[in-house]
């Protein structure tokens, strides 16, 4: 495979931004190699600038459901673009789209659009702290909400203890309200209540934890969540940046019937295009300015080609039965991965949720990953790295790091799916004997 034409890219692109890269991941550090720079994509496919063709299971991390520029999607887009990209001011689209939204998600009254998943995350506290008049929160070791300040902690030893930043140039005061502890651990939860039973305005949770690779809740994790939230008066916030519009047409909530206070949302609702919203019941989004006194504001939020985009999205993923193609799709995906892997000895832990999938290569074949400090303990990285370059060299764009989630789109189809079974058996059979 020919990879000049990244080669000379990224070494540019490293002199130019940080790490070459405009978001960490993309740099390849955790899989080692070069980052494939892309030049076009079209359906479930992306094609590099050395002209390789990679199917394409991360599709800009989840939004694009519907594939690469879908007909419908670059219409909207055009046509909207043709009379203009920002007005400063409300338009009908933002009214079309919220009421699509709030129509497919029964937990949602009211919503906010702003430009990002970290800023949904960011206002939703706010807005969950203004509501209560209190100051703490609680977030899940391995769960990303974004990288606002407060919410990038880590977890302390024992129960959960006060959060010290993750990351240079986070003050320990900003953070020092955040109280981080182990996901799928509802006693945990019980317990940091039972110790701050006045003073935590909120939990967020990500209904599936995808950014410390695919661990699914345990049963009844999330609504003891919101029974615990409910008993001390705290507000429940399910981060479905990532999985709404993705598990199911009404998210994560509608496939576990959860009923959240606020629900922040992202990826799909805007098409590709860059979008975030917080949304939630009436009595509490209506603290929201204009209406109340927590203010936020955004001078792109509402950008009328991210609503075009995302509204197109959303009416054509609900036509047709597409959603639920995608899902049979994205099972027979995670199946065919685990028989390979069977087939040839090598433990493997997948699962799949409507359009997600996640898998992880065990170093032992009984290890169990249920929570952030199990999947750094029992991932084998190492051997995920050297699949995920004989995947690249096959032509299977994956993500470039085991503790990331995948995604399929509409435009997959079974043809893609056994192809990408079959370079999965290949390439394990070569690392195997290699």
């Amino acid at each position: 495979m020919k990879t000049v034409q990244s080669e000379n890219l990224f070494q540019k692109a490293q002199h130019l931004i940080p790490g070459g890269v405009n978001s960490p991941v993309r740099a390849f550090r955790s899989v080692g190699g070069t980052p494939r720079f892309i030049e076009r994509g079209k359906g479930a496919y992306i094609w590099d600038a050395d002209g390789n063709r990679y199917i394409d299971y991360v599709l800009s991390w989840g939004p694009l459901i519907l594939g690469h520029a879908h007909e419908a999607v670059v219409e909207a887009i055009a046509e909207t673009a043709a009379k203009g990209t920002s007005y400063g001011a409300p338009t009908r689209l933002e009214n079309d789209l919220a009421e699509l939204v709030i129509q497919a998600v029964p937990s949602i009254d009211m919503i906010r659009f702003v430009n990002s998943g970290t800023e949904a995350c960011m206002s939703a506290l706010r807005l969950a702290r203004a509501y209560t008049e209190r100051d703490k929160i609680i977030k899940f070791a391995g769960c990303y909400h974004g990288h606002a300040d407060m919410l990038l902690v880590q977890a302390g030893s024992g129960v959960a203890t006060l959060g010290l930043p993750d990351s240079p140039g986070v003050p320990n005061s900003t953070a020092a309200h955040t109280l981080t502890t182990v996901y799928n651990d509802l006693d945990q939860v019980r317990e940091l209540f039972e110790q701050n039973p006045d003073s935590i305005a909120a939990v967020i949770v990500e209904p599936i934890a995808a950014n410390m690779g695919f661990v699914l809740p345990q049963p009844s994790f999330l609504q003891g969540i919101h029974d615990l939230c409910k008993q001390y008066g705290a507000v429940f916030i399910l981060d479905e940046v990532m999985t709404g519009f993705r598990v199911a047409p009404g998210g994560a909530q509608a496939e576990w019937n959860l009923d959240p206070d606020i629900t922040c949302l992202g990826k799909v609702i805007g098409g590709g295009l860059p979008v975030g919203a917080y949304a939630g019941k009436r009595h509490i989004m209506q603290h929201v300015a204009p209406a109340g006194m927590m203010y936020q504001a955004g001078t792109l939020s509402g950008n009328p080609l991210a609503m075009a985009a995302g509204i197109a999205t959303l009416r054509t993923l609900f036509d047709g039965g597409l959603f639920d193609d995608a899902k049979k799709l994205t099972a027979a995906l995670i199946n065919g991965l685990v028989e390979a892997a069977q087939s040839l000895g090598v433990p493997l832990q997948a699962d799949s949720v409507g359009t997600m999938f996640g898998f992880y290569f065990l170093k032992t074949a009984d290890a169990v990953i249920h929570d952030y400090a199990s999947a750094k303990q029992h991932a084998h990285t190492e051997r995920y790295a050297k699949f995920f370059h004989a995947m690249l060299e096959r032509g299977v764009y994956l993500a470039p790091s085991q503790f990331e989630a995948g995604f399929l789109s509409s435009a997959h189809t079974m043809d893609d799916v056994q192809t990408t079974i079959s370079a999965a058996q290949d390439s394990l059979t070569h690392l195997l004997s290699s």
